[in-house]
């Protein structure tokens, strides 16, 4: 592995936000099918007794969801800040 050209900081925000926003992505689209089918077997799963189950991953899924985004912002900020100052 070649030293030559060692990750910046700005590098290292740069890659993990990448993959927050691939997380974020995911996690919305899990959120939605999640919202889908429980819209659709809602009364099933309730007479099944099941509903508190789909619901405690429905508001686990939301916060997950809701934390990436807080991340994503405080990363894209903390990125701002360690870029270099632009040559004009």
């Amino acid at each position: 592995m070649s030293d030559e050209s060692p990750k910046t900081p700005l590098d290292h925000i740069t890659d993990t936000l990448s993959q927050l926003k691939e997380m974020r992505h995911y996690s919305r689209n899990n959120v939605e099918l999640l919202t889908t089918q429980w819209l659709m077997f809602d009364g099933e799963l309730s007479e099944l007794g099941r509903a508190d189950k789909i619901e405690d991953l429905m508001v686990r899924q939301g916060e997950l969801h809701d934390s990436l985004e807080t991340v994503i912002t405080n990363l894209e900020e903390l990125q701002v800040e360690l870029r270099p100052p632009s040559e004009e």
